[in-house]
C-alpha cells in the first residue's frame, strides 16, 4: 500500500507539473557556472527519487550528491543536497547539448534582440550499458505530438527472450512508452521524447534514446525548432571558472564500469590543463584528487586559494 501511495504521488507531480523548468541567465564566456547548490528537508515519506522529480534533479544525480543518505528512507528532517549548480559543458554555447556522464541536457535559446541570453537544464534518462546512447553531433530533423511508437525488432526480440511479446506498433495514449512529444535526431533510430515513467528520468534505462520529463519536453518542443543542432558528448570531468576561482565537476562512472585512479586523474588534470593554457592560475592538486575520490557531480573548488565546498547545509 505504501508503494502504491508513492506511485500516485509521483503520477500527481508528473500531472500537475511540479518539476521546475531549470533556467539561467548566460553568463559571459570567461565564466562558466550557473545555478546554486541547495538544500532541502525530507520528510518521513519522502524518497530522493520524490525529492528529486520535485526539484528537476535526476535520480543519479541525487544519489551521487547525497552518498551518506539512504536512497528510498532518507528520514525525516534529514538534510538533502539538490546538485543545482552546474558547469556549463565545453564547446559552442548554441543549440542542445547533452552530456552523458551527468544524465543532463542543455538548451541555449537563440538570441533575441533587447534580451540577455539565457540557458536552461533538464535531466534525462538515456541508454543502458548495453543499449548506449550515441555520441556525436547531430540535429532535431522532426517534431511529433502524441507519437506511434515502432518497436524495432531488437528490442521485440529481447522482450521474446524474457517471455513477453511486444507489438509491432504502440498507440498514442497512457501506454506509449515516448510519452506525447517526441523530436527526432539525425541519428536513425534516436528520439528525444517524453515518457510514461517519469520515474525513469535521470537514469541508464533506455535502448538508446533520451527520455525527458513530460512536463520538460513539452516546454522544449514548441520553441527548439528543426535543424536546431544537438551535441552528445560524455563529459565526466567539467571545469569552468566562477568570481576569478577554478571549479572541478567530477561525476562517478556508471554502474558496473570500473576506471582506475590514474586514467580519472590524466583525463581531469587534461580538462584543467586546456583552462590553464590561456589562463594562469594556481591549482590545489589535493583538492582535484579529493574532488575526484568523492565524484559528487557538483562543482568543487580547486583553486589554491578558493573555498571548499561545505559538508553541510548553510
Amino acid at each position: 500500500m505504501r508503494v502504491l501511495q508513492r506511485l500516485i504521488m509521483l503520477a500527481a507531480l508528473v500531472v500537475s507539473g511540479l518539476a521546475p523548468a531549470a533556467e539561467y541567465s548566460l553568463p559571459p564566456d570567461d565564466v562558466n557556472i550557473i545555478g546554486r547548490l541547495q538544500w532541502v528537508e525530507a520528510s518521513e515519506e519522502d524518497t530522493l527519487i520524490d525529492i528529486g522529480l520535485r526539484h528537476g534533479v535526476g535520480y543519479e544525480e541525487i544519489v551521487a550528491a547525497n552518498p551518506d543518505v539512504d536512497p528510498f528512507l532518507p528520514g525525516a528532517g534529514t538534510q538533502v543536497l539538490l546538485p543545482t549548480r552546474y558547469i556549463l559543458p565545453s564547446g559552442p554555447r548554441e543549440g542542445l547539448v547533452l552530456n552523458l556522464a551527468e544524465l543532463r541536457i542543455y538548451y541555449y535559446p537563440p538570441a533575441q534582440r533587447g534580451k540577455p541570453r539565457t540557458v536552461e537544464t533538464y535531466p534525462v534518462g538515456i541508454g543502458r550499458m548495453d543499449w548506449q546512447t550515441p555520441l556525436g553531433e547531430t540535429r532535431i530533423t522532426a517534431k511529433i505530438e502524441d507519437p506511434v511508437w515502432y518497436p524495432p525488432a531488437s528490442i521485440r526480440a529481447e522482450a521474446r527472450a524474457q517471455g513477453e511479446e511486444m507489438p509491432r506498433q504502440v498507440p498514442a495514449g497512457p501506454d506509449n512508452p515516448l510519452g506525447r512529444h517526441a523530436m527526432t535526431l539525425g541519428l536513425p533510430g534516436y528520439l528525444i521524447h517524453g515518457t510514461n515513467r517519469p520515474m525513469g528520468v535521470g537514469m541508464r534505462v533506455s535502448h538508446g534514446c533520451v527520455r525527458m520529463m513530460p512536463e520538460h519536453i513539452e516546454s522544449l518542443i514548441y520553441r527548439v525548432s528543426v535543424d536546431t543542432p544537438v551535441r552528445i558528448v560524455d563529459e565526466r570531468y567539467k571545469v569552468g571558472w566562477f568570481a576569478g576561482q577554478l571549479y572541478l565537476e567530477a561525476h562517478p562512472a556508471p554502474d558496473g564500469q570500473v576506471i582506475e585512479a590514474g586514467s580519472a586523474e590524466q583525463a581531469a588534470f587534461a580538462k584543467i590543463a586546456q583552462q590553464l593554457s590561456a589562463r594562469p592560475h594556481r591549482v590545489d592538486t589535493t583538492r582535484v584528487r579529493e574532488a575526484l575520490g568523492h565524484s559528487r557531480g557538483v562543482p568543487v573548488p580547486i583553486s589554491r586559494d578558493g573555498m571548499v565546498l561545505a559538508a553541510g547545509p548553510r
